[in-house]
């Protein structure tokens, strides 16, 4: 019998050598782009990480609304997602924030939690740090007696240009870098203590008369715990300290809110050593700080994160087009959490930094072990059902199964590498049933054969009609399967998303290995006189179905064989 047009035009080479190039350009990318790591990123319960506990504080001493603690949670994932991170939970235990991160990325898990509420007010005065000093009015200085520098000056107006102490310099005050000490324990969010210190605060610290603000900046102490940090009224004068405690700072309302931030992002500092962020702001803040730069050159502007001063430059020319930098003692990571932070907004509340704990991999590993060891059971059931029903056919499913599992295994490195994505235990139970779905493919072509065969066609001249029907199923199948993990992957959450990944990610990769790998291997066994012959290749019986069929019916097999020819 002639061989098929559709045989003649399959060249099943060019799919063997195209699959080949996508195995070499993934393990390329594997061996040199990834400085020697050659596994995948593993998830808290396999590899072991931190978990963060945030609590929320509120001015009342009242439980924080369910919807502002939802707002918080959805922004915290949003911040977590950024950083790369994958496998990550946020998850709310009644007024607490659970950040868990697998791996060693806890610190940087503890900042997701900062109110990120930044402000810029106009610097009306600024003096060096010093313990905390008694009020003047207990221990009023002698009369006449003039202030030493450093003391505060009290501001002549808020509206004009302001007045600096001596210790003022061009830029933000840099002392000498030591750590604080480690700051009280905060009390609890029902504590009626915070909201009586909050209000305290503001009626010092955030008062406007002068005297009352002088006597607020010598009682401010820059290392405890700031009760405004958070919840200062941007309407109102603000007495604070710079973010590591070096300075203190009589600032004037705010006239720009963080909100009107449109992106931001950090960047090696153009003018020296560190990072600086580079802000753009929306239209409505671009135009509001295009006037202001312009009509205070020579002034001081202070970049307020939570109550703290982040950077505090002076204004040397219009700074137009809504673009603008906050500078400060920088590094690479610091300006990057920053960036991170404001990127995504601020928090509805404020949460008090909690504690990273170490989380132990243990018994996820127990797990795994027991996970593979049931996966690895299931394979071989499958090969040996497939090698006592297909024969050679069922060779070729083992060595397809295999070719996948390199590319699965190269794709999730890179993945790890790329988007952070994390192999967990739910993600190694996605693969598993993956296999399934694999085997299922090959099932489909290999019955489809017995089919054509059944009904009279040759192995060689059955192959292009059974697979022109089989992909079609295959394809519909598949795309089904995609679904399905698709819509659990919008709708989820946790580690079920990291299930609903990988099926997803296997199903796309079962269609790469079937259409080309699996059918143009059964292209070159069919044309193969030693490999294609029927007790071989497990299709004996049909073949004797298909001989006897074209026997009692040589008409219709004739036929039917002229089909296949022109199939």
């Amino acid at each position: 019998m002639a061989p098929s047009s559709g045989q003649q035009h399959v060249r099943p080479w060019r799919y063997l050598t195209a699959f080949l190039g996508i195995v070499v350009i993934l393990y390329t990318l594997v061996l040199f782009t990834g400085g020697g790591n050659l596994t995948p990123k593993l998830g808290i319960d396999l590899q072991g990480g931190t978990r963060v506990s945030l609590t929320a504080r509120t001015t009342d001493g009242l439980p924080p609304p369910r919807d502002q603690l939802v707002q918080a949670q959805e922004i915290i994932e949003q911040r977590v997602n950024g950083l790369g991170v994958s496998g990550a939970e946020v998850q709310l235990d009644g007024s607490n924030i659970v950040i868990t991160v697998p791996g060693d990325e806890g610190e940087q898990a503890r900042s997701l939690g900062q109110t990120a509420q930044l402000r810029f007010r106009e610097v009306v005065q600024e003096v060096p740090a010093a313990p905390a000093a008694v009020p003047p009015a207990a221990t009023p200085p002698p009369a006449g007696t003039p202030p030493a520098a450093g003391d505060a000056t009290v501001p002549q107006g808020m509206g004009g240009p302001p007045e600096r102490s001596a210790a003022v310099a061009p830029v933000a005050y840099a002392g000498p870098q030591q750590d604080p000490p480690p700051a009280p324990e905060p009390p609890a969010p029902d504590d009626p203590r915070i909201a009586a210190e909050v209000s305290q605060a503001r009626q010092t610290r955030q008062s406007d008369d002068p005297a009352v603000q002088a006597q607020a900046l010598l009682a401010l102490d820059c290392t405890g715990t700031d009760p405004l940090q958070g919840y200062d009224d941007p309407a109102r004068p603000l007495v604070t300290c710079s973010e590591d405690g070096s300075a203190k700072y009589v600032l004037g309302p705010t006239f720009i809110e963080g909100t009107q931030i449109a992106s931001a992002q950090a960047q090696p500092n153009p003018q020296g050593a560190g990072y600086v962020v580079s802000l753009t702001f929306k239209s409505q803040g671009a135009q509001a700080w295009g006037e202001y730069t312009t009509q205070n050159i020579g002034q001081r502007v202070a970049f307020v994160l939570d109550g703290d001063v982040v950077s505090a430059p002076e204004i040397t020319v219009p700074i137009l087009g809504g673009a603008t930098e906050i500078s400060g003692q920088f590094n690479q990571e610091r300006a990057q959490e920053l960036a991170q932070v404001l990127r995504y907004g601020s928090l509805p509340l404020a949460f008090d930094s909690g504690t990273a704990q170490t989380v132990s991999a243990t018994l996820g590993l127990a797990s795994l072990e027991a996970g593979l060891i049931a996966g690895a059971v299931g394979l071989a059931l499958v090969l040996v059902y497939c090698l006592a029903y297909y024969r050679l056919l069922g060779l070729l499913t083992m060595l397809s199964l295999v070719l996948s599992g390199l590319v699965v295994y190269a794709v999730l490195i890179l993945l790890g590498r790329w988007i952070g994505f994390t192999l967990d235990l739910a993600g190694v139970a996605g693969f598993i049933i993956a296999i399934g779905i694999t085997a299922d493919s090959f099932v489909i072509f290999f019955e489809r054969l017995k089919d054509e065969m059944r009904e009279g066609r040759t192995f060689r001249s059955a192959v292009p009609r059974s697979w022109e029907r089989a992909r079609r199923t295959i394809l519909t199948a598949d795309a089904v399967s995609f679904l399905a993990a698709a819509v659990l992957y919008i709708l989820a959450v946790g580690e079920v998303r990291g299930f609903a990944f990988t099926l997803g990610m296997s199903t796309v990769l079962d269609l790469v290995v079937v259409f080309l790998v699996t059918f143009p291997l059964v292209v070159l066994i069919s044309r193969s006189r030693t490999l294609g012959r029927p007790g071989l290749s497990g299709l004996a019986a049909v073949d004797r179905i298909g001989a006897r069929h074209r026997r009692t019916a040589p008409a219709a097999g004739r036929r039917v064989a002229a089909q296949g020819g022109r199939a």
